[in-house]
């Protein structure tokens, strides 16, 4: 490895490692919601509100913040994010008091919403374009190391020292990570932008070069959270014990992490087109959600998780590729952020859709998981289209 890729990746580093800020501090903290109502002796519907209020924050203020990152520069967005980040949930700590999650939650939540796009947007910037899959693989990768750490870390924590050592953490993490892009992400200047009107903007977030990777990520993290939610579910009924379903869930996550980094420089390489690769990782996914839902016991249970876990790695790096080449750099930021709503919106329709078809069949799960395999495969159909380069 030369001494100036060498000096590029210590460059994205703490770009990847803000991605794993957001991932590890929403679902370590998630996780452990359903033991804080139950402490409490708060109602299901708290629960809800509690676990939606920081995608909600993040679906708002994303394109906001993304916009903010173009006009003044992505730096001082992801800096600001961060130390937001770390003063919510200090915040908490200093407060003392078990009622403030949601609002520390939510403040998690609009601190996200501004360094994730930034982070997303300079990851573009320092790399260049032949280096884009792999440069947004390896982002990826991080945020799912995050999402595997996060209930199980904040499970231990939570454990040890409560709520506020957890939120601590969370604190002490976000300045480490500040720190640590001050010192090695180098200045990135805004540049010059022609004037946009709201036409403008419709216009751009309306063609094909952002609609259809858009909507592939949607699909993805639909995909990978059903997985990570509704997989276990899937495994108690068939008998399979909490040991063997949250190691289902592992293998998922790790497997997508492993992907990402090779699909995204298979990208690079050439040997992956845009348009066939975002579709076939969808149709990859969709066929788990139907292994899921026919196949009997661990072999079922497996075959979900590694085809899941394939699928949303070899999608979700080439959609964020292909949203950096289509977006002219002086936009970048204002794409990321309406991008990472569609995200949100399948984080939260995903298992929404499952849970709604399983409880319309009576309880059945494999009605939910065949209802969100056929909008994947809707989703593929349309993507495919999408050409080789942008």
């Amino acid at each position: 490895m030369s001494e100036r890729t060498r000096a590029a990746g210590s460059r994205l580093l703490p770009l990847y490692a803000a991605g794993f800020v957001t991932a590890f501090g929403a679902h370590s903290i998630a996780a452990s919601l359903g033991g804080y109502t139950e402490a409490e002796h708060a109602s299901l519907l708290t629960l809800g509100l509690l676990l939606a209020v920081y995608d909600g924050a993040e679906i708002v203020l994303k394109p906001v913040f993304g916009a903010l990152a173009d006009r003044i520069g992505p730096r001082p967005v992801l800096l600001g994010g961060l130390l937001a980040f770390a003063a919510a949930s200090a915040a908490f700590v200093v407060a003392g008091n078990p009622a403030l999650v949601g609002v520390a939650r939510f403040g998690q939540g609009a601190a996200a919403a501004a360094f994730s796009p930034a982070a997303g947007a300079m990851v573009a910037r320092l790399t260049p374009q032949t280096g884009h899959g792999k440069a947004y693989g390896g982002y990826g990768a991080w945020k799912g190391i995050g999402y595997t750490l996060g209930p199980v870390l904040g499970g231990v924590l939570i454990t040890l020292g409560g709520y506020p050592l957890l939120f601590g953490t969370l604190a002490a993490l976000a300045v480490a990570v500040a720190v640590w892009a001050v010192l090695a992400v180098p200045a990135v200047p805004p540049l010059p932008r022609a004037r946009q009107t709201v036409l403008d903007l419709a216009r751009r977030l309306s063609t094909s070069g952002f609609v259809r990777p858009t909507l592939t990520l949607a699909g993805a993290t639909a995909a990978l959270a059903v997985g990570v939610g509704f997989l276990p579910v899937a495994g108690a009924a068939s008998g399979l014990g909490p040991l063997v379903t949250g190691g289902a869930v592992s293998v998922l996550a790790a497997t997508a992490a492993l992907v990402q980094p090779r699909a995204g420089r298979a990208r690079d390489n050439g040997r992956i087109s845009d348009g066939p690769g975002m579709a076939t990782g969808l149709a990859l996914a969709a066929a788990g959600m139907v292994g899921g839902a026919a196949l009997p016991g661990l072999v079922g249970l497996l075959a979900a998780a590694v085809l899941i876990g394939v699928g949303t790695g070899l999608a979700t790096p080439i959609a964020f590729a292909h949203l950096a080449a289509s977006t002219p750099a002086e936009r970048l930021g204002q794409t990321m952020g309406a991008a990472e709503v569609g995200r949100e919106v399948g984080d939260a329709g995903g298992p929404l859709l499952v849970g709604a078809l399983a409880a319309a069949a009576t309880g059945a799960l494999g009605f939910g998981l065949l209802g969100l395999a056929v909008v994947l495969v809707v989703l593929a159909a349309a993507v495919a289209r999408t050409t080789v380069r942008p």
